[in-house]
């Protein structure tokens, strides 16, 4: 009988800040910029032995028929900040902040992954994601947006200029000049930061779209499937890749696509997001006096929702308020690993 190789499960712990699909309303949620509420989660997430801690990004709020709608993650410290001083209360975790390309510079963002990298000791992770709306730009002196193909021609040219950048330095520590000349950036110089335990930050995609899908199988490690909500409005869920069928369909093609790059299957991991819940019921009320010959106790909650078996998830609401449900991720292993690894899986 052939014995099959033994595999382990990869999970990933969310903090999804405040938005339509957590319950930040309820007051044991805690909150959802002190860094306590932070360090809970991180050191959770590492004791159940989850592979990384990952932070969305949020750099407006959306708008649907003239309302609001808090798809993005609103009223939260930013990413990298966060993650770097979690990397002083944690060992293993892996630490994977969401940062889009089109409103940074490469340079400047090599320089804050690289310092994240050292700081963590070789734990950093670059979710990269690209925006296509008006709304996004405003907040930005460039304003305005790009179109679908330029802002995913612009992230493989970011992380290409990126990669160069930290590939400037050797890793026997010499620094040597780079240079980019191409369609989105033009820079050359030298950088200032030495080159980091795994020389590049982990490199997660999260687009279903066939732009994304191609960009994933060109430059990521990871892709993230069926993710959240999928930027729907209040009170719509969907269900990317709900079925066993279209989670083969999306695998085989994301997959298919690695050749053409020269990549091997296993060069990029797939990671679904899996909902289960996670709800705490409240205390029974006592009815009537104990039977005899014993007493009862009252049933013990968790003080936090956060919290659940040793694992921590984000959470999601229906548009009332009623029925918490959470998100759990699956991802690569980096809590396994000694501290200091060269990657984080």
């Amino acid at each position: 009988m052939t014995v099959r190789p033994r595999q382990e499960i990869h999970l990933a712990a969310h903090f999804p800040g405040v938005d339509n699909t957590t319950v930040w309303a309820d007051p044991r949620a805690r909150s959802q910029i002190d860094f306590s509420s932070f360090e809970h989660l991180a050191r959770t997430a590492e004791r159940g032995l989850f592979d990384f801690f990952f932070l969305a990004e949020g750099l407006r709020l959306r708008e649907h028929k003239g309302r609001i709608h808090d798809l993005d993650v609103v009223g939260r410290p930013e990413s990298l900040t966060v993650l770097g001083a979690l990397a002083g209360v944690t060992e293993h975790l892996g630490l994977a902040a969401t940062v889009n390309a089109t409103f940074n510079e490469p340079y400047e963002l090599a320089r804050r992954f690289a310092t994240l990298d050292h700081l963590s000791g070789g734990r950093a992770a670059w979710n990269v994601v690209t925006s296509s709306d008006a709304s996004t730009g405003e907040n930005f002196r460039r304003g305005s947006f790009l179109d679908r193909a330029d802002r995913y021609t612009r992230a493989a040219e970011f992380v290409e200029v990126a990669r160069k950048v930290w590939d400037s330095w050797t890793p026997d520590g010499v620094s040597r000049p780079f240079a980019h000349h191409g369609r989105h950036f033009d820079i050359a110089g030298e950088f200032t930061v030495p080159r980091s335990p795994q020389g590049h930050p982990v490199v997660i995609q999260a687009g279903d779209s066939d732009e994304g899908r191609e960009f994933a199988a060109s430059t990521a490690d990871v892709i993230f499937s069926g993710w959240g909500s999928g930027g729907c409005p209040p009170g719509w869920h969907s269900t990317r890749h709900g079925s066993l069928e279209a989670g083969r369909a999306f695998y085989a093609d994301v997959k298919r696509r690695l050749a053409k790059y020269g990549r091997e299957p296993g060069e990029l991991k797939i990671m679904p997001v899996s909902p289960s819940s996670s709800v705490t019921p409240p205390p029974r009320r006592r009815r009537g006096p104990p039977r005899s010959g014993g007493s009862r106790s009252p049933r013990r909650t968790r003080s936090s929702p956060w919290s659940r078996s040793g694992a921590s998830t984000c959470r999601r609401t229906t548009p009332t308020g009623r029925s918490p449900r959470s998100i759990r991720c699956r991802s690569p292993p980096s809590s396994r690993a000694a501290p200091g690894a060269a990657t984080m899986w």
